[in-house]
């Protein structure tokens, strides 16, 4: 029996072109690729500018260093999400204050942000989770009028909508990921996208340790021109390997995202028929990409039917069927590195512990599906 995996990137001969094609050039590091990826990427999600960076997690230290957070400061995150959102203020010396989530979405919502202000919050980090949308006009209505910055994490969002657009496109400044595990992936990779010209310039000049003068404007002269360097930068630079990359997967990204919905609501349907089990769905302002398709498993009777074996049993089932799952997303606020924190999250700690990521990628068959949900069914007793 064929092991089922809890994801698999879409990876073919395009892409080993591509970068074959890169490496013939022989300009492999960040160059004419890593710009047309932007430009694409920007394009595609209705960004005014785009940054191409080496991960999701340095794209939102960056966003967090051009919106002005400084040491010090306040920036309230979801703990439900992966550490990577804490971490990028607290990289900063800023402090990650965590708030809890919606029960359906596992999104941060307006009253829940507005609940983590405090006096010293000065930007706060919403995350598209598992691809779905956050409510961004919501959040930005809190927050916009205290001249607090929204970043939007949309690391799982791309291929995702909300009121028609796609996720990002209303946001002042936005940071995405290529990880494999997303679905659009260049290996490792991320990209800043934002409103603002100004943002993004000094964001395309961090990323190259805040040189004065670019690598490709340097390597392109025969006399190299003089350098400076005004500030403390990064080097948080994609290569045109991952971008070449990059520019096959952003051409198939409908395609994609149109299979993972089918598979999707074949799941929904399935899951909707077994008590015990309630799974992850649109909201009502947009579309998701199902970047992770998660069942949350009910264990008490009060919350409804109870699921027979509950979460760990069903986990113990699928591997047993060659089905490899996920426990949900972390709480990171229960980390040893956020222990300190004290807070009490009662939303994001049900949800943590009570569900589990389901295998969906574009290559799945539906025999393979049918295999997941007979285990599913099977379990409910």
């Amino acid at each position: 029996m064929s092991r089922i995996n809890v994801m698999q990137p879409w990876l073919g001969e395009e892409e080993v072109a591509a970068v074959a094609e890169v490496l013939r050039s022989g300009w492999v590091a960040q160059g004419p690729r890593v710009a047309e990826f932007e430009r694409r990427f920007a394009a595609s999600q209705q960004a005014a500018h785009a940054v191409a960076t080496s991960s999701c997690t340095t794209a939102l230290q960056l966003a967090l260093v051009v919106a002005g957070v400084a040491p010090g400061d306040d920036v309230v995150v979801p703990s439900f999400s992966f550490i990577a959102t804490a971490n990028a203020p607290t990289y900063l010396g800023a402090r990650p204050v965590f708030a809890d989530v919606s029960a359906v979405t596992g999104n941060l919502t307006a009253e829940t942000v507005r609940e983590a202000l405090t006096p010293r919050t000065t930007a706060v980090i919403v995350v598209d989770q598992g691809g779905v949308p956050v409510d961004l006009d919501a959040i930005r209505a809190v927050c916009d009028p205290l001249d607090i910055v929204v970043i939007e994490d949309a690391a799982c969002g791309a291929g995702s909508t909300y009121h028609g657009r796609p996720v990002g496109a209303g946001a002042e400044i936005a940071a995405w990921s290529f990880h494999p595990r997303k679905i659009l992936t260049t290996g490792e990779g991320g990209m800043l996208t934002t409103s603002r010209e100004d943002w993004a310039a000094r964001a395309r000049t961090l990323r190259e340790h805040a040189m004065s003068v670019s690598a490709a404007d340097r390597h392109a002269s025969l006399v190299s021109p003089p350098e400076s360097y005004e500030e403390i930068g990064f080097n948080f630079r994609m290569t045109d390997l991952q971008a070449a990359v990059g520019l096959v997967q952003l051409s198939r990204l409908p395609e994609v995202v149109a299979r993972r919905r089918e598979l999707a609501a074949v799941y929904a349907k399935a899951v909707a028929e077994i008590d015990g089990l309630r799974a992850v769905a649109d909201p009502a302002w947009g579309t998701s990409n199902f970047q992770s398709f998660w069942i949350e498993v009910s264990t008490s009777s009060t919350t409804g039917a109870a699921y027979g074996v509950g979460r760990e049993g069903l986990l113990s089932a699928l591997a047993e069927a060659g089905i490899s799952a996920r426990r949900g997303i972390m709480a990171a606020h229960r980390q040893p590195a956020y222990a300190s924190s004290g807070v009490s999250l009662p939303v994001t700690e049900h949800l943590t512990d009570s569900t589990l990521i389901l295998p969906l990628f574009h290559q799945m068959s539906d025999s393979e599906q049918a295999r997941v949900i007979d285990v599913l069914r099977g379990e409910r007793r």
